[in-house]
C-alpha cells in the first residue's frame, strides 16, 4: 500500500462537480425524473438534482465498497 503525504480531507462543505454525462445516460435520467415525479406525485423540477441521491445510494449499498472501507479503516 503507497503511503500519501496527505492526511485525510476534512468533509467540510459541498464540492461543485462538472460532468458530461453520455445522451442516452441523460435521457435515461430525465425518463427516471418523470416516472418519479407519477409515483411520489411532487414534481421532479431539474433531474440533474437526481444524480447526488443516485450516487448516494449506490455507494451505500455497494457491498465489495462497504468491505474495502472496512478493511481499510481498520489498517
Amino acid at each position: 500500500m503507497t503511503k500519501l503525504r496527505l492526511g485525510a480531507i476534512p468533509d467540510d462543505k459541498p464540492v461543485k462537480v462538472t460532468v458530461e454525462l453520455p445522451a442516452v445516460l441523460h435521457r435515461d435520467l430525465v425518463t427516471y425524473a418523470e416516472v418519479l415525479s407519477r409515483e411520489s406525485g411532487q414534481q421532479v423540477a431539474d433531474p440533474v438534482r437526481l444524480i447526488v441521491p443516485m450516487l448516494q445510494r449506490f455507494i451505500a449499498t455497494d457491498r465489495g465498497f462497504a468491505r474495502s472501507r472496512k478493511s481499510s479503516a481498520g489498517a
